[in-house]
Parts: C-alpha cells; sequence; structure tokens
C-alpha cells in the first residue's frame, strides 16, 4: 500500500539544476540530500543527444559552463576536503580527467569563458582592506549578509584565469561589486554596484575599457541581466524602482548613446523571474538568451512559472506554458529546460520541434509514494479582488471525517505560492493535516498594484488570509474550524506574529525566521536599513509611531495562542534578536511559548541548512501542530 511522504524522505530527492547547452549536447547538475554525512554532494551530468550520462565525480561539482567551441566544460569545486577555497576544473567534453586551473579563498560567484575560449572570467569576493587581527573595524554597511557572512571590506571582481598556465590577473576596480558578466566582440561587459551602503537597491552596466570601467546605465536601476547587441544597444533585463521593492522587474531594449529605456515586457505585468516558493530546489539558472530576434527569459505569472519570449517589437509569446515552475533553461539547437510542479520533483526536458520530453527521472521513486494534489479555489476579498488558493486534503482522507488544518503562509512578501513541489506541506499531508495556502496582497505574480502593500502591513493582506482561512471553512465541510493551525516564514513568520496579536482563531502557531521588531529589523539585518524604509515608510526616527505599530512586538500582550518560535543564529536578514525578543515578551507575560535556536544556520534554513537540521526543523512544526490539533 502506497504511504504519503515522511520527514526523513527528504534525503530521497535529487536537486537536478544548472543546466548549460551547446548545439546537442547538454551539460547539469544533480545535488544529493545527505542525510548520513549532513551534507549535500553535486555531481554533472552529460546529454550527448541520445542519452544522459554521469560526467564528474566530484562530490561538491557544480556550476558547468560550455566552452564557445563546446571541446570544454568549466565547473567549480570542492575536491580538496581540508580547504575552503572554491576550486576552478576544464574537463574534455569528450571525457577525461579535470584538470585544477585555480583556487579563490572566498569562492566563486559567476564564470564564463572568453570569446576566444582561451581564459575564463571569474567573479569572486576579495579583501579590500587587509584585516590584521580577529577585531572587526567596520565602517560601512552593510557589514554581513545572509548566508555569506562578514562582507564589510570585501568586493567582488573579475578575475581572468588563462586555461592553459591557470595563470589569473584582476580585471574591474575593487571599489566596484560585480555580479552578472558577458563578453562581447572582445569587451568585457559587467553588471556591479558602486555604492552599496546609500544606493543598496542600484546596480548599473559597465564596459571595461582597459583598465578603466565606464558606467553604461543611468545610476538609477537594479540592472539583473544583460545581452549586448551588434549595434551598440542592450537588451535589459531590470527593475527601474518607481513603486519601490514592488516593482516589476521586466525586459528592457537600451541605447546608451541616446538613454532611451523601451520596455519590450510591458503588455504582461508581471516579474521576469521565477518566485515561487519550493523547498527541494536544484541550482537554478535562467539567464537571458537571445535567439533569432528573440528575448528568451522566465517570469512568474500568477501561481506558475514559465518560459516566455518578446522580440524587439514587444510581441510575447509562452513558448513552455502549463500549471507548473520552469526554474532554469538553455538553447542550443533545441530549448532544455528543468522544471518542477506540486507533485513532482524537479527533472530535465527538452523541447524540439515543438514536441517536449523528459530527458531524466531521478526522482521517479517518488511514484510509489501516495501524494496529495492540492485543489484550487478562488476567493472573492471583501473589496472585489479575486485570490488564488488551495487546500491539499490528508493523504488517507475519509469522507464526512474532520481533520485539523494548517495555513502556511509564503515569505517575501513578493513571492508566491503555486504549482511547485513543497515536500514541508506533503509532510503535513501524511500526518493527517489539511493544508491550506494562498497567494494574498502582496504577492508576486499578479501586477504591481496587487503586490505593493508598501506601508500597508498587517492591513489587507491579513484580511485576504482570514477570508482565505473563511472560505475555505465553508466550502470544505471536512476542515475542523475549532483545530486550524497557523505557520509561516520570513514575512510569512511576521504576518504569524501579526496573526496571534490579532486573532485567537487559530489553536497552534509556529513562526520561522520572522520579524517581531521594525526598529530592531532596521538596525541590525543585512537588508533592513532599506528593506523597512521602503516597506514602513521612513525610518524609526522620522516615522517612529508607524514602526511600532506595524511590530507584531506591541501586540504581545494579546496573544493567546501557544506559539513556537523557529529561529537560525545566522540569519542575518532577520538577525536573532527578532526571536529573542518576542520569546522574552512572550515569556514575560505569561504566555504559551517556545523557542528553537539553530546553530549554524542562516535565512534558508527550510531549503538549503544542514540535511539533519531540516529533519528537526519539520520535527518540530509537525510535533507542534500535533500537540496542539491533535491532542
Amino acid at each position: 500500500m502506497a504511504k504519503g511522504l515522511d520527514i526523513k524522505d527528504l534525503g530521497k530527492f535529487r536537486l537536478v539544476g544548472n543546466v548549460d547547452a551547446f548545439r546537442k549536447r547538454l551539460v547539469f547538475q544533480v545535488t544529493e540530500i545527505n542525510l548520513q554525512e549532513n551534507d549535500y554532494f553535486s555531481r554533472l551530468y552529460l546529454y550527448d543527444g541520445r542519452k544522459v550520462r554521469p560526467f564528474t565525480s566530484g562530490k561538491k561539482d557544480s556550476n558547468p559552463r560550455f566552452s564557445p567551441d563546446g571541446k570544454l566544460i568549466a565547473f567549480t569545486s570542492k575536491r580538496d576536503r581540508e580547504s575552503k577555497e572554491a576550486e576552478l576544473y576544464v574537463i574534455p567534453t569528450d571525457g577525461g580527467e579535470a584538470r585544477l586551473l585555480a583556487k579563490f579563498k572566498y569562492g566563486i560567484k559567476n564564470l564564463r569563458f572568453t570569446e576566444d575560449g582561451k581564459s575564463i572570467a571569474v567573479v569572486t569576493p576579495i579583501d579590500v582592506e587587509r584585516r590584521k587581527d580577529d577585531v572587526h573595524i567596520i565602517k560601512e554597511i552593510p557589514f554581513w549578509f545572509n548566508g555569506v557572512g562578514w562582507v564589510y571590506g570585501k568586493r567582488s571582481v573579475v578575475y581572468l584565469v588563462d586555461i592553459e598556465t591557470g595563470r589569473k590577473r584582476g580585471l574591474t576596480p575593487k571599489n566596484l561589486d560585480v555580479s552578472q558578466i558577458r563578453f562581447h566582440n572582445g569587451k568585457l561587459y559587467f553588471i556591479a554596484q558602486e555604492d552599496r551602503e546609500r544606493k543598496p537597491m542600484v546596480s548599473d552596466l559597465y564596459v571595461l575599457e582597459g583598465r578603466k570601467a565606464k558606467r553604461l546605465t543611468p545610476g538609477e536601476w537594479s540592472v539583473q541581466d544583460f545581452i549586448p547587441l551588434d549595434d551598440g544597444t542592450f537588451i535589459l533585463k531590470a527593475n527601474t524602482r518607481e513603486r519601490g521593492i514592488p516593482t516589476n522587474t521586466h525586459i528592457y531594449h537600451y541605447n546608451p548613446e541616446t538613454a532611451q529605456l523601451r520596455k519590450l515586457t510591458a503588455e504582461l505585468d508581471r516579474s521576469a523571474y521565477n518566485s515561487l516558493n519550493c523547498d527541494v530546489r536544484g541550482s537554478q539558472r535562467a539567464e537571458l538568451v537571445f535567439r533569432d530576434g528573440w528575448v528568451y527569459y522566465v517570469a512568474t505569472d500568477g501561481p506558475r512559472a514559465n518560459l516566455f519570449r518578446v522580440n524587439l517589437e514587444g510581441k510575447i509569446e509562452r513558448v513552455i506554458g502549463g500549471d507548473r515552475s520552469v526554474e532554469s533553461f538553455a538553447i542550443g539547437d533545441y530549448i532544455a529546460f528543468t522544471a518542477q510542479d506540486s507533485v513532482t520533483p524537479t527533472e530535465l526536458y527538452v523541447l524540439r520541434d515543438g514536441k517536449e520530453k523528459k530527458l531524466t527521472d531521478f526522482n521517479g521513486w517518488i511514484r510509489d509514494y501516495k501524494l496529495s494534489k492540492p485543489e484550487h479555489f478562488k476567493v472573492k476579498a471583501s473589496d472585489g479582488v479575486e485570490i488564488d488558493a488551495w487546500i491539499m486534503k490528508p493523504v488517507d482522507f475519509e469522507p464526512g471525517k474532520k481533520y485539523p488544518a494548517v495555513l502556511e503562509i509564503h515569505g517575501g512578501p513578493k513571492t508566491a505560492y503555486g504549482y511547485s513541489f513543497m515536500h514541508e506541506f506533503h509532510v503535513l499531508t501524511a500526518k493527517g493535516f489539511v493544508v491550506i495556502f494562498s497567494n494574498p496582497r502582496g504577492s508576486d505574480g499578479y501586477g504591481e498594484d496587487f503586490a505593493d502593500i508598501r506601508e500597508h502591513y498587517g492591513e489587507r493582506d491579513y484580511k485576504d488570509l482570514m477570508e482565505v482561512v473563511d472560505e475555505a471553512v465553508k466550502r470544505f465541510d471536512f476542515i475542523d474550524p475549532e483545530r486550524i493551525g497557523v505557520t509561516g516564514g520570513s514575512y510569512g513568520g511576521f504576518m504569524t506574529n501579526w496573526i496571534v496579536g490579532h486573532t485567537n482563531r487559530f489553536k497552534a502557531a509556529v513562526t520561522q525566521r520572522s520579524i517581531s521588531n521594525w526598529v530592531s529589523f532596521f538596525g541590525t539585518t543585512d537588508i533592513g536599513y532599506f528593506f523597512a524604509p521602503d516597506q514602513v515608510g521612513g525610518d524609526p526616527w522620522s516615522n517612529t509611531q508607524t514602526y511600532w505599530e506595524k511590530s507584531p512586538l506591541k501586540y504581545a500582550p494579546n496573544v493567546k495562542t501557544p506559539l513556537l518560535i523557529i529561529h537560525s543564529m545566522e540569519d542575518y536578514r532577520c538577525w536573532l534578536p527578532e526571536a529573542l525578543q518576542f520569546y522574552t515578551a512572550l515569556k514575560y507575560l505569561g504566555k504559551t511559548v517556545e523557542l528553537a535556536l539553530f546553530p549554524g544556520e542562516n535565512h534558508d534554513l527550510s531549503r538549503g541548512g544542514k540535511p539533519k537540521h531540516r529533519v528537526k526543523r519539520l520535527e518540530l512544526i509537525s510535533g507542534w501542530m500535533e500537540r496542539w490539533l491533535k491532542g
């Protein structure tokens, strides 16, 4: 008899991603979640147009790139287990031994071959200020970054590595923090930030002229990807920030000579990236591709992420659609892409001559399990706007029986739930819970008006969530209204904190990586100094009352719901004080509350933490819900 997914089945998932293409060949990365060794191991696979085969044998091989002639594949690894440095390798595409070219102290963020294939450009962080001892002398913000650690006094620069000799030399100025790179007609173009402190949301396009970098964009936008065209103009994936963070990222055509910027995707008010939530996701590579007059890109359209293309006249076509999440793609002689849906983890596919073919079955084991498929329903909010919502029945659902339910709230808030795989949801349904989830106001995928809740957190978004629960209880009579819990992380953690301070309808709550106090969030986190002013409005001095009014900590005396607080001790996105002060306040006030702290973990615990910690987190969440909703 088929069974539902268990927490420890996490170790069976294979995370497929980072696909690159050269003509008929594909190279991609497969990552294993190893519970025994409490680590992630990845290796590269090759598709030669006929079959898929393992290509490398290292335990940490990732980020593959074909050379311009297709004869070599560059990749990163950490084959020296004693070293903390990232290693750059090349290997012949037809097979052979991988050859170590260079090592980089702080890792490799990006890599790309030069047009002649003789060198590889690598983006890597360096120290621009020498550190003499273990005392942190900090002179700038941000001083740390989630998942990275200390970033003060560091900048990411481009090194050029000679493939024959391994000799490396720096290319870009140390005052610029580089992210994306491309070569065109013998020139290096790149995206970089110049002033992280005063313009933290601005990144520009540059060209390297000799030893100097020339800025090509006006210092006002967030440029995220680009393609140089032969006529001296550019395709940009950029966010022009008219509405702050809720502004959608679009595809533009840009002429640096005339400073003319033309939005190509104006007819589709959607973000040009994948913002769907998933906790078993492979590495995503979805860089822009320009082919035969069309720009290919991934966009979030409601609860789905699809592959689109747009031409220079602004005509948009959906290339790969369906109720699913396109994760990464590459184009050679055909389109290769990785994708997943609500009951199918990520695999590799190709689209050739209009026909789609699945190439891999790394997660075929899941067919032996009984999974609950999300059932979609629409909720007409009290202001007339329709909200997408879903329920997942317990795996062993019996008609006529009442079941406890858990409301799940996504982070962001500008992300979305939809047709992507959530192991956590399947774990809860296997344990006999109904799972309710939705995309309330603030979510991505529905246009800027829908996403823009700046200065109004805890208002329309809160109402949407409560009205989703109301409709779910009304529509699905198997939900026991007296046994509903709530959980969420990041913004979802903020909203969980907000909910327990504003209603007693939930019988259990688990808040994760949350915000409890906007003032402390502003001053202690990696993004607080610009995220809070954008989302709350002003700063703690000019808008003190609102910062406090919008802080869940203010409403701690109202809390009656038993609350479990889960937080990572190296979460620099929502730092530890957010959990500590909320826990202390509730404990001081005599509330039912417990605190679980995960050492060595950051904001990404649920999707990238140590495997054993991820298992423990799921045990804590499900255990808390069972204690208060089934006990």
